[in-house]
């Protein structure tokens, strides 16, 4: 596969009540409450760039705790912070030789970060797979009590906290899985991460990049078929049993493909984003998968017919207002998917989080750049004039 090629040029193979607490949960998970009360945009809102470190790639991943606290990561080895709902960021680890591809925090002070490992990227060192803060991002250190086989490497990572427990409660249920290429394992804990379990998940699937679990027992994985992407099919798989069984509940037809990040934005309506590695001129069209059952079937829906176009993040606020990252910018829906429209915010988003505040939320994408989508008004920043690269998926 071609490194440090230019984005543009890559040719690789019944209402609820809403309690304070449910609320504060939500914030806490980063994503969308599954309610049967959708979320709805502040006044005014839209996609308004943050003042970070200039970034020549992909970033890969941000997690809010709450209005004023949130951590972001990139390749670099960086961890940034910031106090202030994104107005100002404070870099709280550089440390070259790891690939941070993944952050989810248990609560402000408590989180875990994911590095994709050697062998993938050229001039990554750093074999460790996860890495645990509980001083609010002072001090990273590496997870040593994780049984089994070593993992490879981390793409994502998932925070849940149960219905009615605490915030920073020890039943909270958190995922960490990779790798993109494979191999495919699963790290869970059901304790805060107190303690793990390892699971090899090639038996279900190649590779792995996102993650997501609704309760303990109920979870999607996304990724490919094989971990050669020339014969890979885009896969996702189910559980309902807490990881023990998986079922293959969405395989695409095509070859060069893998599930690249997911998002629910009710507990039935849920988005995956297909990546196309094909080198074919005409395999053009680029899709999407959605569900409305939960996750039990998957139907394709068409983004756009363009070859120069590769998927990465997606996001949905509620089940039809919702974005796609790309190498060509992002992609807006108002409808659930039927119609998409070019949106400004920012490059090669590859992960969203959705905040909610009452019956609004105000969202945050990472890629190229970093940007909020919100109401409020914040200072201008200039866009950068450099080329994106990416090195790899």
């Amino acid at each position: 596969m071609p490194n440090d090629v230019p984005f543009s040029r890559i040719a690789m193979p019944a209402r609820k009540t809403l309690s304070w607490a449910v609320l504060a949960l939500a914030c806490l998970h980063g994503s969308a409450i599954a309610s049967d009360a959708p979320l709805t945009p502040q006044a005014g809102s839209h996609w308004q760039k943050l003042p970070t470190e200039p970034y020549k790639g992909k970033q890969d991943d941000i997690y809010f705790v709450n209005k004023d606290v949130g951590f972001y990561v990139n390749g670099k080895g960086n961890i940034w912070r910031s106090t202030d709902g994104g107005r100002s960021w404070q870099n709280v680890l550089k440390q070259p030789g790891t690939y941070f591809r993944a952050i989810g925090m248990v609560d402000a002070q408590h989180g875990f970060a994911g590095n994709i490992g050697t062998g993938y990227y050229p001039g990554v060192t750093d074999s460790t797979p996860l890495y645990e803060t509980t001083d609010g991002g002072e001090h990273w250190h590496a997870v040593t009590n994780i049984p089994g086989p070593a993992m490879q490497g981390v793409c994502g990572i998932d925070i849940l906290h149960p219905d009615g427990a605490a915030l920073s409660d020890s039943s909270t249920v958190i995922h960490a899985a990779g790798r993109v290429m494979g191999p495919a394992r699963l790290l869970s804990s059901l304790d805060g991460g107190k303690t793990w379990t390892n699971t090899d998940m090639t038996p279900w699937i190649a590779m792995i990049v996102d993650v997501k679990f609704f309760d303990s027992k109920n979870g999607v994985i996304y990724g490919g078929s094989d971990a050669d992407l020339a014969k890979s099919h885009a896969v996702i798989i189910t559980t309902h049993d807490g990881g023990a069984h998986w079922t293959r509940v969405y395989e695409s037809k095509r070859q060069s493909e893998l599930i690249w990040k997911g998002s629910f934005a009710t507990r039935r309506v849920g988005y995956a984003t297909i990546q196309n590695y094909d080198t074919d001129v005409k395999a053009t069209q680029r899709w999407l998968a959605k569900t409305t059952d939960g996750g039990k079937t998957w139907k394709e829906l068409p983004l756009v017919d363009d070859k120069e176009v590769t998927e990465f993040g997606v996001g949905f606020a509620n089940a039809d207002l919702g974005w796609v990252g790309t190498t060509k910018g992002g992609f807006e829906t108002t409808d659930g998917g039927a119609h998409w429209a070019h949106v400004d915010m920012g490059r090669v988003i590859n992960k969203f989080r959705i905040l909610p505040d009452g019956q609004h939320f105000t969202a945050y994408a990472i890629g190229s750049d970093v940007y909020k989508y919100t109401g409020e008004a914040l200072p201008a920043v200039p866009e950068a004039a450099a080329t994106v690269k990416v090195d790899k998926p």
